[in-house]
């Protein structure tokens, strides 16, 4: 059973592999006015999420891409920049760009700063779409830290609309390290619950929980990170600049010995995937398990490309002048 709002592999399509897909997503930037470099972070970030089988937030966020790229919504060569340091935190300015570029900068901060103090902290704002959170406590994650990352879009509130329609798409991550078991990444959206009265009736404090998840996560990733700034608002902001992202990190070794806390996160995780998984699920997976095995087995054997998703893209290229190239694994098709 696939459940609507999960990323799964495709049931038909053909196999990709991945330094192609890579090719194809660069070769698609590539069309747009970004920097090389800036081009060739992004194609590796999509990709790997592509890897993962996080299509919502790897190739499929290509037409959002590019439409504002080239519609000169989003500046395609901005001037990142550190803009104040106090302590363990520090503030990142993304010049109208993608988010990407600002919550590497702000990450790469982050990460030097809990080397220093044992924690660092950012906010980044006057940018565009950050991507998966989950991007950026991996990044974390990867150097042996416990990471946290959330972001928010500008969205002004109507009066007339429940309270249920906050900005609750705001996406949150955290991520912790691992021994041998995979490493515990939380990386979800915080629309947790429809609107539906019937179920507001049934569980209304759910939806208390729901309203304060999504309220919070609005206070410290957009109202801290400055997206309401007048001078970055219509009429008077250049781009689209409509986010904003708070990154955070620790130092485990601030706590605990390292050997100790891996240890026991393996033994929590094994622990967890004996477990009985859900109705209709195969397997007891905690967050990110399920993504770190497709990792695994994607390096292999390729991306698994479902047909729509690959006519979307080659649609998509056709417009720029791209060749996909994918007519050539069609011998893969499953």
């Amino acid at each position: 059973m696939a459940f609507r709002s999960r990323n799964y592999p495709p049931e038909h399509g053909i196999l990709i592999p991945l330094a192609h897909q890579r090719r194809v997503i660069r070769d698609l930037l590539g069309s747009t006015a970004m920097r090389a470099s800036d081009a060739d972070y992004l194609a590796d970030r999509l990709v790997t999420n592509d890897g993962r089988c996080l299509y919502s937030h790897g190739s499929r966020q290509l037409p959002h891409y590019l439409e504002n790229l080239n519609g000169g919504n989003v500046n395609p060569d901005p001037d990142v920049q550190v803009v104040s340091s106090f302590g363990a935190t520090a503030r990142v300015d993304g010049d109208g760009g993608l988010g990407y570029m600002a919550c590497r900068v702000g990450m790469e901060k982050v990460l030097e700063l809990t080397e220093k103090f044992g924690t660092g902290s950012c906010t980044t704002g006057n940018h565009f779409h950050v991507g998966s959170v989950g991007t950026w406590t991996r990044m974390a994650v990867e150097k042996g830290y416990i990471g946290m990352a959330m972001s928010a879009h500008r969205n002004r509130l109507d009066p007339n609309q429940m309270i249920t329609r906050l900005p609750n798409a705001s996406p949150l991550s955290f991520g912790f390290p691992a021994g041998d078991q995979p490493p515990l990444i939380l990386d979800m959206g915080s629309n947790i619950l429809p609107d539906d009265e019937d179920l507001m009736e049934k569980m209304p404090h759910g939806y208390f929980k729901a309203i304060g998840l999504s309220a919070s996560v609005q206070a410290i990733s957009g109202i801290l990170a400055g997206i309401y700034r007048e001078e970055l608002t219509p009429p008077k902001g250049k781009w689209t600049a409509n986010q904003g992202a708070f990154l955070c990190a620790w130092d485990v070794r601030a706590f605990m010995d390292i050997d100790e806390y891996t240890e026991e996160m393996d033994r929590f995780t094994a622990g967890a995937r004996k477990m009985q998984p859900l109705p209709y699920l195969s397997r007891a997976e905690l967050p990110g398990g399920m993504e770190w095995q497709w990792e695994q087995d994607n390096r292999e054997r390729g991306i698994p490309l479902g047909d729509e998703h690959r006519e979307q893209l080659e649609n998509l290229a056709a417009e720029v002048g791209v060749d996909c190239g994918y007519d050539q694994f069609e011998e893969t098709r499953f």
